[in-house]
Formats: C-alpha cells, sequence, structure tokens
C-alpha cells in the first residue's frame, strides 16, 4: 500500500540509483552488501522521484520524504510490475538472447539489424539478471518495434523465473560452456538450465539454436515452438554459413529456404563471432528483415566495452579483451591472437579464469598447455589460478618467457619493460581479476619511459 498519498502524476520510468533518476521516476530501495537503497530517499526525491518502492521492515525517516510504496521485498516487486508491462507490450516482437558466451554480442548484433526497421530497445550492457532483466524490460516502450533482452543466470533454478517473466516471442541461446560451473554439476545441466528459455516462447516466434553445438539436442528438445537452425556445417541447417576463405575476405549464409546467399563482415575478428552474427542473421530474417537491413545494422555494430577493443599506446597495440573469461572463450582469443597480423611479437597478459570450481586448476593447466603451442613473444600470468596456467605451458614446453606477477601493477611494469612499438598484447582474465587495471597502469609506465 502507499504510505501518504499516491503520486499526483503517472510514474514514468524506474531506477534503483540516484545517478539514473529522472523527474518522475519511481525509485526501488535494494539493499545491498555495501549500501541500502532506503538511505537515499531523501536524495531520490530531491533529484525528482515521484514514487520509491521500499521494503515493509525498513528503518524509515520519521518525516516521509514523499510517496512510498511499501511491500515485502522490493526486487520481488520490482518484477511484478515488469511482468505486468510486459502484458502491455502486444505490438512489439520480444526476442530473448541466452547462452554461456557470445550473448551480450549476439543481443547488439541483433538489436543493430532490427534498429534498421524500426524503433528497437536492448538491454543496457549485460543487464540481465533478477534486477537488470526487470529493469530492462520496463525501459521498453509500447512503440518499439522491436525488442532484444539478454538472460543471464549463474546459479541453478534462476533461469525458469526469468523466462516467465520476459515470455519471449523468439529466443537464441549462443554457445554452451563451463561459465558458472562452480555452482553447477556439470555443463549438460548448464545448457538444461539455459533450455529454459525455449519452454516460454510466446507462439508468435521461433527458437534459434547452432545445431554444430555440442547441446543442440538437449536444447531443442526443451523448444515449445518451431526450431529455426544455423550450422557451419550441416547443409540441411535453415541458414548454413561459410568462413572467410582468407583473412579479410567476407563470411557468407545461404539461406536454404530460398536458396539465397548473403556475403558479410563478422564485425569481430575470430571463427566464433561468424557463429554469432548467424545467429542474429536467423533471427532478423525471421522478424522479416532484408539482407540490406541486415547489412546496415553490421556496419552499425558498435562492440561492447573491453570486447576485442583495441588500443595504441606507445605504438603499441593492446587488446582489450578482459570484460570476461571461460575456458572455451579464452581459446577462442588465443587463436584469433595468433592470426591477427602484428608487425612485432605478440603478448599475452592472463589472469584467472573464476567460477570454475574445483576444475580450476585443471582448466587453467590446460589452457597453458594450449598457449605453448602458440606464437607469442612472452605469457605474463596475474593471479592464483592464472600460476596453474603458467606451469601448465611451462610444462608443455613453451619457448617463450613465462612470467608469474602478484599485482597489476607489478604485470604493467614487467610489459612496459619488455614490449616495443609494433608489438601487441592481448588483456583477458574473469571481469573479477579487474585485468584493465593492467592497462592503466601501463600506460603510466609507458608514458614515464
Amino acid at each position: 500500500m502507499w504510505r501518504q498519498a499516491p503520486p499526483a502524476r503517472q510514474l514514468n520510468g524506474v531506477a534503483h540509483d540516484t545517478r539514473a533518476i529522472q523527474p518522475g521516476a519511481l525509485f526501488v530501495a535494494l539493499r545491498g552488501t555495501r549500501t541500502d537503497g532506503h538511505a537515499f530517499l531523501g536524495q531520490a526525491f530531491a533529484l525528482g522521484a515521484a514514487g520509491a518502492l521500499v521494503a515493509r521492515d525498513a528503518r524509515l525517516p520519521e518525516t516521509l520524504p514523499g510517496p512510498l510504496l511499501v511491500v515485502d521485498s522490493p526486487l520481488a516487486a520490482l518484477g511484478r510490475i515488469a511482468a505486468g508491462h510486459r502484458l502491455t507490450l502486444t505490438g512489439t516482437v520480444v526476442t530473448g538472447v541466452t547462452g554461456s558466451v557470445g550473448k551480450t554480442t549476439v543481443k547488439e548484433l541483433l538489436a543493430a539489424m532490427l534498429a534498421s526497421a524500426g524503433p528497437t530497445a536492448r538491454s543496457r550492457g549485460n543487464w540481465n539478471n533478477d534486477l537488470g532483466l526487470p529493469l530492462s524490460l520496463l525501459a521498453v516502450e509500447s512503440t518499439d518495434r522491436a525488442a532484444v533482452l539478454e538472460v543471464g543466470i549463474s546459479h541453478p533454478g534462476e533461469m525458469a523465473p526469468l523466462a516467465a517473466l520476459l515470455r519471449p516471442d523468439w529466443a537464441v541461446i549462443s554457445t554452451i560452456a563451463p561459465v558458472h560451473i562452480e555452482f553447477f554439476k556439470n555443463v549438460e545441466v548448464i545448457a538444461r538450465e539455459k533450455a529454459a528459455l525455449f519452454e516460454t516462447l510466446s507462439g508468435r516466434g521461433a527458437a534459434i539454436l547452432d545445431i554444430d553445438g555440442e547441446w543442440a539436442a538437449t536444447l531443442a528438445r526443451c523448444a515449445s515452438e518451431r526450431v529455426v537452425t544455423i550450422s557451419r556445417r550441416d547443409r540441411t541447417a535453415h541458414y548454413v554459413g561459410a568462413p572467410p576463405a582468407r583473412p579479410g575476405e567476407p563470411a557468407s549464409v545461404c539461406e536454404t529456404s530460398s536458396g539465397e546467399r548473403f556475403a558479410f563482415h563478422a564485425p569481430l575478428p575470430g571463427d566464433h563471432h561468424v557463429t554469432n552474427a548467424l545467429l542474429a542473421i536467423a533471427a532478423a530474417r525471421g522478424q522479416g528483415l532484408a539482407w540490406p537491413q541486415i547489412e546496415a545494422g553490421l556496419a552499425a555494430f558498435v562492440a561492447p566495452h573491453m570486447r576485442w577493443e583495441q588500443l595504441d599506446v606507445g605504438g603499441v597495440t593492446v587488446i582489450n579483451d578482459a570484460y570476461n573469461a571461460n575456458p572455451l572463450s579464452m581459446g577462442a582469443a588465443l587463436r584469433t591472437f595468433a592470426e591477427t597480423p602484428v608487425a612485432g611479437g605478440r603478448w599475452l597478459v592472463l589472469g584467472d579464469m573464476l567460477e570454475l570450481g574445483a576444475q580450476g586448476n585443471a582448466m587453467h593447466e590446460e589452457i597453458g598447455r594450449q598457449a605453448a603451442a602458440g606464437p607469442w613473444a612472452g605469457l605474463i600470468a596475474l593471479g592464483p589460478l592464472a600460476a596453474r596456467l603458467a606451469a601448465g605451458a611451462r610444462a608443455a614446453g613453451a619457448r617463450f618467457p613465462v612470467l608469474e606477477c602478484a599485482s597489476h601493477a607489478a604485470a604493467a611494469q614487467a610489459l612496459a619493460g619488455r614490449v616495443r612499438p609494433g608489438d601487441a598484447v592481448l588483456l583477458k582474465a574473469s571481469r573479477g581479476m579487474k585485468l584493465e587495471e593492467v592497462l592503466v597502469a601501463f600506460r603510466i609506465a609507458k608514458s614515464e619511459q
């Protein structure tokens, strides 16, 4: 119930951070590990909030700063509000995107394509959990032709309620891999968890699936509606892709129903991004886009921050791919970097891959063994798990320097003392390692040389 009179004006948005409040918004007071949103109620109303969603057991000020909607759980209430809003979006085609790796790239690619045909909403960044998805859904307007929203999980049981909230018309599942496997029995359980997104399709669209993937059959069995397939090998797929014949040349896709062939350049390097583009193309064609609109979307795509982001630091090319990492994406990054044209040497700065549970040491050692065969000028390992990666590289006979560093600053100093103009550096680790701090320290070290 409202404590104090309900807002005098219609609410026009939702925010859980006072830095994002717009006049007329509903402020959602959430408790976090470090802060409690209830402490910012006065600030929220001063910034123009029209009302606030608060917990029944919160200690509220004696003088209420404005209309408060009191509930048992603001987070749960936010989800119910978002579910109600979803029911009003009868004219918007909603696509849900999940997977272990590549889901943000697929989401951004598809949104860029659909935007060429009309107003398209998309998740901000990776707002994809029990907080981010409701906020993303509430940002979709009834005038939007389409919406592309990411759905992410890290624990068993999380996908079903998120999928039920989203009720997608179309659903895309990218590559399944041992991400967050610390919390799952095995990768098959991850695949079944992700497949819950296919089970909630509305009946207006289809499931988009890469049948080359190891868990394709598991995912397909869970689809409640028709399945549209992509493949790089199976000519019976709805969309059959072919990689570039030579570096710099376009990839291509054949639409088997029409026989039409479309050549395109994947917006990011690496074969895995050709697959990501194929998933987005299949979803876009299913939603009625013409090839020129898809081409326009590919041209408009902007890679998310810290995903193969290339920078020049004193003549050294730094590839910041430090948004996240797991064994599959780490291996793909190494292969792509090995094929990247470089005038000088290629350096690796690799950090821990987190949330791998009991398999963590073995998986890091395996990546080290893979790296040992690469064309590297050197490897710098940062973190206790990355030390196992370094050990794996040495055990496999690496013929390049393998260094272990205890801090971001030490890694930056080690790098600055060895690289030369024309060299290239790859930064890759899980988000919790904050490997981009090596880049910050490296810039400073290079400027002081």
